[in-house]
């Protein structure tokens, strides 16, 4: 499973995230916004206004939510951004 978290260097949220995927053994891709402003406005066009942008084959969602990351599964391996 692909997962794609659109994040902001100091984003409380976002950071929070990305340490839950990691202790749950989830790999995922990272795409900062402040060095892609362009995802910004595809992600509003999408109708996201809260970072983070989660966003995975099956579903997506913005904000620190924990009982959507428990609901994913590891691909298998350690957790690795990018």
């Amino acid at each position: 499973m692909r997962i794609l978290i659109y994040t902001r260097n100091d984003c409380v949220q976002c950071h929070a995230t990305k340490r839950a995927m990691e202790s749950r053994g989830l790999r995922f891709e990272l795409i900062n916004i402040d060095e892609q402003p362009q995802a910004a406005d595809e992600l509003r066009a999408q109708g996201f206004r809260q970072l983070p942008v989660v966003v995975t084959d099956e579903t997506s969602w913005s904000g620190f939510r924990p009982d959507m990351i428990n609901r994913l599964r590891p691909a298998g391996g350690l957790a690795a951004s990018a």
